[in-house]
């Protein structure tokens, strides 16, 4: 399974985790889970077709409803063709619901972003200047504008309405992939550089009140997960980049949540290859937030 963001309901006392296909599973201690069930329904935005791919969903509690943040792909639909890559349909989209457990349907059916620029991994963050006293932040989607087309992938962000059915304005980017310190690949003639990938961005902020960002790249052939901070405490940045990874070779995709009973915990999933095929296991990591940089407890 991949990309399994969990969210803790203090409402229910459950735990709800997402997978791809618009599944979620349920627990009531994060040991034994129920599921799948299928709890999206997308019928309502056209471009997406009958039965799009879903990908990276995240579900955030806001104002007291539930919002379900995915990737969703129409391969029917080709926007572009960059150095032999066909590049199909791919936006990231909301959902909501009254309930944890769903169904989740789309909050409006406007596009968020550009439908020539594929998006991915949407996020959510209410920025606040902690500069200002009482700030009462601006809701935004935080994504990756897909390196398939742009050849440098980009983490970006967009405004959102304040009931998160529509974005406003136009999509800033944060930084780039080649700002990565720690992520490598080698070129056909043997130029080592910055991996291209942006993947998996998510938001934090520490006990100290530093703003971070997780997010997901490549170290040749493992895929692995850094950290940056930004200076300003805002999503504008800048955004300096850990010089070293966060999490061990081969888990990424992180999500950050605190259990019923108080503790941080990130959630990956672990990539590697069994037979042919790319193999997937959600694991959880306890992670300690008290200083200005958060710390993976157990990682080797």
């Amino acid at each position: 399974m991949s990309d399994p963001c969990i969210l803790a309901d203090d409402v229910t006392n459950m735990y709800y985790m997402t997978g791809t296909g618009g599944m979620l599973w349920k627990s009531p201690d994060l040991k034994m889970w129920t599921g799948p069930y299928r709890v999206t329904e997308t019928e309502s935005v056209k471009w997406m077709g009958k039965r799009p791919e879903i990908w990276a969903a995240e579900l955030h509690k806001y104002k007291g409803k539930y919002y379900y943040f995915a990737t969703f792909t129409n391969n029917s639909m080709r926007i572009d063709s960059v150095r032999g890559n066909v590049i199909p349909r791919r936006a990231s989209h909301i959902l909501v619901s009254d309930k944890a457990e769903g169904p989740y349907r789309p909050v409006g059916k406007k596009d968020y972003l550009p439908a020539n620029q594929p998006t991915l991994d949407g996020t959510f963050w209410v920025d606040k200047d902690p500069k200002k006293k009482n700030d009462k932040g601006v809701p935004y989607m935080v994504y990756c504008g897909e390196w398939l087309q742009n050849w440098n992938g980009t983490i970006e962000k967009i405004r959102l309405k304040d009931d998160l059915s529509a974005s406003i304005g136009k999509g800033k980017v944060l930084f780039r992939a080649y700002d990565s310190p720690w992520s490598r690949e080698k070129d056909e003639d043997g130029t080592v550089h910055p991996n291209k990938v942006t993947d998996g961005p998510y938001l934090f902020r520490t006990q100290t009140g530093k703003l971070g960002m997780i997010w997901t790249s490549w170290v040749y052939g493992d895929y692995t997960q850094g950290v940056a901070y930004s200076e300003s405490g805002t999503l504008d940045g800048p955004w300096i980049q850990e010089p070293e990874p966060i999490t061990p070779p081969n888990f990424g995709h992180g999500m950050l949540f605190r259990t019923l009973d108080g503790r941080l915990m990130m959630s990956v999933h672990s990539h590697e290859k069994k037979n042919g095929r790319t193999h997937r296991v959600p694991h959880l990591f306890p992670v300690d937030d008290t200083g200005d940089k958060i710390k993976v407890i157990g990682k080797k």
